[in-house]
């Protein structure tokens, strides 16, 4: 499996709205499938009202994504850890 971004518009509420999700899928339609299927579990919308406009593979160590540093967790740990700035709450 490879880690992907996921990008699009989709309707949260009454406005539609971008938005990026990191997630682990085996090629890029899967990565499309698990997005239709999160943004509708979540947001109760259907694939029609999803406009996905880009898939892209990254490396799983720029993602900040709890779902992607969980499944790429022993792959982070030896390629020598996050290379994402993490940024702390004040």
């Amino acid at each position: 499996m490879k880690a992907y971004r996921v990008s699009g518009i989709a309707p949260f509420g009454s406005m539609r709205q971008e938005f990026s999700l990191d997630l682990p899928a085996d090629d890029a339609a899967d990565a499309e499938h698990r997005t239709y299927s999160i943004m509708g579990s979540r947001h109760k919308a259907n694939r029609r009202s999803i406009d996905i406009q880009s898939v892209s593979e990254i490396d799983p160590r720029i993602s900040t994504e709890p779902r992607i540093m969980d499944f790429f967790r022993e792959q982070i740990a030896a390629a020598g850890g996050q290379i994402a700035a993490v940024s702390e709450e004040e």
